[in-house]
């Protein structure tokens, strides 16, 4: 059965807010739940459940579109638009999978969709960390199948989005929980958080550089923040 989405649409202006709903016509697989002309608007018409893609401009009278993201946080995938380039940090602050500039072009728009539509699979395909098997297994819900993975096997974690990716020496595995979350798992003692995005087996430490570190030969980056600590723990 081919995949299909639902997304909303809000924009103050009405010559763009039809481009935008026209460009997202062009992909049968993508129903529009509902077309505003205002934050507010869209709140107090947005039914449940939540579609999986929002195009919320940005600078809108009364509430912004950053605002709007803000109180939906929960719709997985939003892409702003606006004339506005500057926005851009900001949005992706707001976990937007992408930032289109007025006028948008239909190459670009395409672009935007591929991106949302790859991270929504991801998503769908994303495991769940069920539970754990004495002190050095866990398993990961993969569709139907249970897959046991040894935490030693596993080198490092890596954040993305509202999902974590467990890598191994031989195979990277995608499940649905924030790695701050999984880190208070007692499974996960022997992982220390390098970076806002990885945590790294301290076992498995190479070298430790300016600004990244060597594990299992692979390089990951250190952030400012967690080096101090990192450093008093490993010694090195």
């Amino acid at each position: 059965m081919a995949i299909s989405y639902t997304c909303i649409i809000a924009d103050d202006d009405e010559i763009d807010r039809l481009t935008t709903l026209s460009f997202v016509r062009k992909y049968p697989h993508i129903q529009v739940k509902g077309v505003f002309a205002s934050a507010e608007e869209a709140l107090s018409k947005m039914n449940t459940p939540l579609p999986d893609i929002a195009f919320l401009d940005v600078d809108m009278p009364g509430l912004s579109g950053l605002v709007l993201r803000k109180k939906l946080m929960n719709i997985p995938a939003c892409i702003f638009i606006t004339a506005y380039p500057d926005y851009a940090v900001e949005g992706f602050d707001l976990e937007a999978l992408d930032f289109l500039v007025k006028p948008i072009q239909a190459e670009r728009f395409q672009k935007a969709i591929h991106r949302v539509e790859a991270f929504l699979m991801l998503r769908e395909k994303a495991g769940l960390l069920e539970h754990s098997l004495g002190a050095d297994t866990i398993f990961i819900k993969e569709g139907h199948q249970q897959v046991k993975i040894h935490i030693h096997d596993i080198i490092y974690l890596e954040a993305l989005k509202d999902y974590t990716q467990i890598v191994t020496g031989t195979k990277k595995y995608c499940v649905l929980s924030s790695l701050g979350n999984i880190l208070k798992e007692k499974e996960f003692e022997s992982f220390i958080r390098v970076h806002k995005s990885f945590a790294v087996q301290k076992n498995y430490i190479e070298q430790i550089k300016a600004q990244e570190l060597i594990v299992k030969s692979i390089t990951i980056p250190v952030g400012r923040s967690f080096k101090e600590k990192l450093l008093s723990i490993t010694g090195k």
